[in-house]
């Protein structure tokens, strides 16, 4: 981690970050290889699909939380495969029991099954049952601003739009949407889904996004723990690149040095 991380930490519920790359942990081929790709990212947050990842209710069975223990990073349970409020309330307080009272929870609640686009309708009945019973909730969502507002009032400590729809590597595809969620939002803006490769993960944070969330980007990389190593410097350059403010967009050419005083 660079100086710059420990002196512009990411804030999350209370809790600082060094690092702003959040990293799920599904379609790795093993442990071994989620592990390998979470360190080279240095991810201090990871996904975990409460539905279809082992942390301790399938006994016997390989065990996520041996790879990456909570004591090392902190553990993001999600409602992936959710498609109603009811089934992601459920999922989450069951997360609860199993993580010991743990209330971080990443909601999801998605429409179809062909776009995986959120069901905005039922997110905002879940956020709203979830914020009163106590959770911390990072919410996925479209990149409507106005919803984002919405998901912000309720309580969500995290508002996450996508760039593009979930696994499609599509990069970020409406900067201007994104761009008016970040400049009205007091809570942290996490870009969730759509990333492909590094550059996008630089944009979305030169947009002035407060992290990334990827997954598929590095699991389905041909080298995953290459890939991850990549996001992890682009999420740094792009943060780096916001925070220092790039020069204006001009139509014309703009010498490098100045043209008083040249000899002859």
């Amino acid at each position: 981690m660079t100086d710059t991380a420990f002196s512009d930490p990411l804030v999350i519920a209370g809790k600082t970050y060094r690092s702003r790359l959040l990293t799920g942990t599904g379609k790795f081929k093993d442990l071994t290889e989620t592990r390998l790709a979470t360190e080279a990212a240095a991810a201090e947050i990871v996904t975990v699909a409460i539905r279809r990842t082992n942390i301790g209710q399938n006994p016997g069975e390989p065990n996520l939380l041996d790879v990456l223990p909570p004591d090392r990073y902190t553990l993001l349970p999600n409602t992936a495969g959710c498609y109603t409020a009811d089934d992601a309330v459920r999922t989450c307080r069951l997360a609860r029991e199993l993580l010991d009272g743990h209330t971080l929870v990443k909601l999801e609640v998605l429409g179809d099954q062909r776009t995986l686009f959120p069901d905005v309708i039922q997110t905002l009945a879940a956020a709203e049952t979830l914020v009163k019973d106590g959770f911390d909730v990072m919410v996925y969502t479209s990149d409507d601003p106005i919803l984002a507002k919405r998901l912000e009032e309720i309580g969500c400590v995290a508002v996450m739009p996508l760039a593009a729809p979930i696994g499609s590597g599509l990069g970020v595809q409406n900067k201007y949407n994104l761009l008016e969620i970040v400049e009205n939002a007091k809570v942290p803006i996490i870009v969730d889904a759509g990333v492909g490769t590094a550059s996008d993960a630089a944009i979305a944070m030169e947009l002035g996004c407060d992290g990334v969330l990827m997954n598929t980007a590095i699991a389905g990389a041909r080298d995953p723990i290459l890939m991850a190593h990549a996001m992890k410097l682009a999420v740094e350059a792009g943060r780096a690149a916001f925070k220092a403010g790039r020069i204006p967009r001009k139509r014309y050419a703009s010498a490098s040095s100045p043209v008083d005083g040249l000899i002859g």
